[in-house]
């Protein structure tokens, strides 16, 4: 699967530990992740992933053309719902384009840990 991987400033450690956790996972898919998140992926968990702009700079507008596309099979995107974002117009375009092509979306640590899970099992999602 194609798996794209996106954590606001305040949610980069949590990102990074959840997919510490299941590194194992995510290691047998083609992860995909905006800017510094996926610099840490790399740099933290050394894991292959390719990366696009920062967010704020298109980034979340890459993963929303990936999956109007079609080649997007799932995202994890830990928002920060406490902080308000230069591009809210920009994450707002990403979950509605999530929702036109019926893509997956995990928003928070309990979504992404049952995604996850269910991937780990070999359950299609």
């Amino acid at each position: 699967m194609k798996i794209a991987l996106i954590a606001h400033d305040k949610m980069k450690d949590d990102i990074i530990d959840f997919i510490k956790r299941y590194k194992d996972v995510f290691r047998e898919h083609e992860l995909y992740a905006t800017g510094t998140t996926g610099r840490l992926i790399n740099e933290i968990l050394n894991l292959k992933v390719h990366r696009f702009l920062s967010g704020p700079l298109g980034g979340d507008q890459q993963v929303g053309a990936k999956i109007a596309e079609g080649n997007m099979d799932l995202v994890i995107f830990f928002r920060d719902p406490l902080t308000s974002q230069p591009h809210e117009p920009d994450v707002t375009g990403l979950l509605r384009l999530c929702d036109v092509h019926c893509i997956p979306v995990a928003t928070n640590l309990g979504t992404a840990e049952v995604m996850i899970k269910a991937l780990k099992n070999r359950v299609d999602i």
